[in-house]
């Protein structure tokens, strides 16, 4: 089975599932959405109670900074422990699982799990790796979300990749399928999440899968890009490397720390909707960040014109900064250190707001101010990636927040 991937980075994995448990309690959107909005986990908390679920085997980004972090660290893993020992999770050897997706917009996004070998990813360098980084990774949230891992027995996957197949062969074919694929799941999600489906690939399907990936990926410059969640596939790589450190070479193709469980999917499914990801301001002066905006680049001025034009709002209204000539290709890239060193030498907090109306509503409150960035073409992302290499850190999210993967799929790690 595994030669038919021979020589590619994406191949199948020994997947854990969930076994005699509510499945829309089970599953739960990516730990790094709703960093701002504790009261969203708070509705999460409350409809699972004691059942059995993903909640309990990730840490919410908002919980990172939190004083009893690492008593929840260490509660996070002896659940996952008394998971396996319960037999909650049965495995799936050597498989793929085709995905289908609802989204909350009625659209249905396709996509393949398995799992990507680290030894080809790396997020620091942004050399020419078979898995590319797309951003820029935010050091302060590594720490602690290494943490979280290290020691982890399991890994839940909220990473997608993608893939630019033009003419969508390979999901084509995966849904032409399904009706001889072996059922997993179907069932629908909490929090407006939309509905989720799920099949094991047979032989025969995961022969002409690999087939049909061979072939997209070699067409290109780019063969794999990571589309959400960077974060959590760097993470993996550092605590991979440090596994290294302790390993003769020869046994590093068989550490299940070198691979991480994700989903792949097209960069050209008609559902995929690349969505910036916007920049709120917290305990700030509004008037004072514009200001230092305005200083930091030579014929910066308010209002519309020809250039990069940041909006921003916040509780005293609403404009418009235009920054001519910028050095950059992307608005993101001429803002982000501008706020940076705002909040170093200022004080306040930065966060990373995913949907327009969450950031307007995050910005429009006293001593906040949101700065809303435009989306990338989804045509631009590959060759952006090509020419510039790394991105800055957050620059672009698929879709909404509600949209984003949730955990279901597991893996041993350890």
């Amino acid at each position: 089975m595994s030669s038919y991937f021979d020589g590619l980075p994406f191949t199948p994995a020994d997947i854990l599932l969930p076994q005699n448990c509510d499945m829309r309690k089970w599953s739960v959107v990516a730990c790094d959405q709703y960093t701002s909005q504790p009261e969203y986990w708070q509705r999460v908390e409350e409809y699972v109670g004691g059942a059995p679920s993903t909640l309990r085997l990730i840490l919410p980004e908002s919980c990172l900074a939190g004083p009893n972090v690492d008593t929840d660290i260490v509660d996070v893993n002896n659940t996952m422990t008394r998971y396996l020992r319960e037999n909650r999770l049965r495995i799936l050897a050597g498989a793929m699982i085709y995905v289908e997706r609802r989204l909350s917009n009625g659209k249905t996004r396709r996509g393949l799990v398995g799992k990507v070998d680290l030894e080809e990813y790396d997020y620091e360098l942004g050399e020419a790796t078979a898995v590319r980084a797309t951003e820029g990774v935010v050091q302060a949230r590594v720490p602690p979300r290494v943490a979280v891992r290290k020691n982890a027995p399991l890994e839940l996957p909220h990473t997608m990749l993608l893939i630019d197949d033009q003419e969508d062969v390979l999901m084509e074919y995966l849904h032409a399928r399904r009706g001889e694929m072996e059922p997993l799941y179907e069932f629908e999600l909490m929090e407006n999440g939309g509905h989720i489906a799920g099949w094991k690939l047979a032989e025969a399907h995961l022969a002409k899968a690999a087939e049909l990936l061979r072939a997209v990926t070699s067409q290109g410059e780019v063969a794999f890009a990571v589309g959400d969640g960077n974060h959590a596939l760097a993470i993996a790589k550092e605590c991979y490397e440090r596994q290294k450190r302790f390993a003769p070479k020869d046994q590093w193709k068989n550490l299940p720390a070198r691979y991480a469980l994700a989903e792949l999917t097209n960069l050209r499914d008609e559902s995929l909707e690349i969505r910036p990801v916007h920049r709120v301001l917290f305990g700030v002066e509004p008037e004072q960040v514009l200001a230092a905006v305005i200083a930091a680049f030579p014929g910066a001025h308010y209002g519309e014109g020809e250039g990069h034009r940041l909006s921003y709002i916040h509780a005293g209204g609403e404009g418009t900064i235009t920054v001519p000539n910028p050095d950059t290709g992307l608005e993101v890239a001429t803002l982000q250190p501008v706020l940076d060193e705002f909040i170093q030498r200022r004080g306040g907090r930065m966060d990373y707001v995913y949907g327009d109306s969450v950031a307007r509503g995050l910005g429009k409150k006293s001593g906040n101010m949101a700065f809303l960035l435009p989306a990338l073409e989804k045509g631009d992302l590959f060759p952006l990636i090509q020419r510039e290499g790394v991105l800055p850190r957050k620059t672009f999210s698929i879709g909404e927040a509600n949209d984003k993967r949730f955990y279901l799929e597991a893996r041993k790690i350890r």
